[in-house]
């Protein structure tokens, strides 16, 4: 995740951190703070140094165990910037203006107003992925398309220079609960929503409580999940069933006669229980800056382990002379 906010939200915990923290007993795994990708749009330094280290406290915080995997901030591995070089002299210029993100965003900022870096950024996040020389890429489906970038990639510089780099496949995460914005339960919850919408791992209680208790709903005040005309109530029984692994239907059925203002009650007891002891775990490792940064460098050197070899074997290949 690209640390560019000062707490991961709901969506962020339950689409993808959560999985991470499950895969990390079957596979040698890295996660990445991607602060080189943060920068393709403007960033306060201070802003992003404090955000950076949010980030990594927040997935500590959710079970990211530093002993298991290797959890580190990109700039700290130099080779991913490099090896993004030697990718972006091997891709077309129209194949990366296909790039249906680069596109989207340019729109709503306006092309003049891009940044070359936003442009190539699907080239770095394949370098991203191939320094590691995985089998497999955790994505969701929207990523779809940048991970057959990074394949194509892999496959032309092997074509091309010899076998470097595994293929990887795309392991698709398995399907989990989609949270919706409070404010607005037609778009998926995002940090670039109105806050009202956002339930945010590091809120204050009372913060987030308002903000459920505020939740769009309508105004016959029955409780089923009926997502075309209830989209409002079906995102809260969606954000419950989530966080409390329970059966929308059993949820439905236990709140039969009751009104939205105990739906809404129910909700927020569930995601507190949830997200208290996140925040409350967080703001510890935030207490003591020095130890929050040995964890981030102990993870930077193992990533660092794996990408200098991958870097100096695509270096000896490209026809770089190695220093000595």
């Amino acid at each position: 995740m690209q640390p560019s906010a000062d707490s991961l939200h709901l969506g962020n915990y339950l689409g993808a951190l959560t999985n991470w923290v499950k895969m990390q007993d079957d596979f040698n795994a890295f996660y990445m703070l991607a602060d080189l990708h943060a920068i393709t749009v403007p960033q306060d330094p201070k802003q992003l140094r404090d955000n950076t280290r949010r980030t990594a406290a927040q997935y500590l915080a959710a079970g990211i165990d530093p002993e298991k995997s290797a959890l580190f901030v990109q700039s700290q591995v130099p080779a991913h910037a490099q090896l993004a070089w030697v990718m972006n002299c091997i891709t077309g210029f129209g194949e990366a203006s296909r790039m249906t993100q680069f596109k989207d965003k340019s729109q709503k900022a306006g092309a003049d107003t891009a940044s070359v870096g936003l442009f190539t950024y699907p080239i770095l996040q394949a370098a991203d992925i191939l320094l590691y020389q995985p089998k497999k890429v955790p994505v969701g489906e929207d990523q779809r398309q940048h991970l057959e970038l990074t394949r194509d990639l892999a496959e032309r510089f092997n074509s091309r220079f010899g076998k470097t780099f595994t293929v990887p496949e795309a392991h698709i995460l398995k399907e989990t609960a989609k949270i919706y914005d409070l404010q607005n339960p037609q778009a998926k919850m995002s940090k670039s929503n109105e806050p009202k919408g956002t339930i945010n791992i590091m809120d204050d209680s009372a913060v987030t409580l308002k903000k459920i208790k505020g939740a769009v709903t309508d105004l016959d005040n029955e409780i089923r999940f009926d997502v075309e005309n209830k989209a409002g109530v079906s995102n809260l029984l969606g954000i419950y069933s989530a966080v409390s692994g329970r059966d929308i239907d059993d949820l439905v059925s236990e709140l039969s006669g009751k009104g939205y203002g105990d739906l809404k009650s129910a909700v927020a007891d569930a995601v507190l229980a949830v997200i208290e002891p996140i925040r409350n775990k967080a703001n510890e490792l935030l207490a003591d800056e020095a130890e929050l940064d040995r964890l981030l460098a102990l993870g930077a050197e193992r990533a660092n382990a794996q990408a200098e070899q991958t870097l100096a074997d695509v270096y000896e290949k490209t026809g770089f002379i190695p220093r000595k």
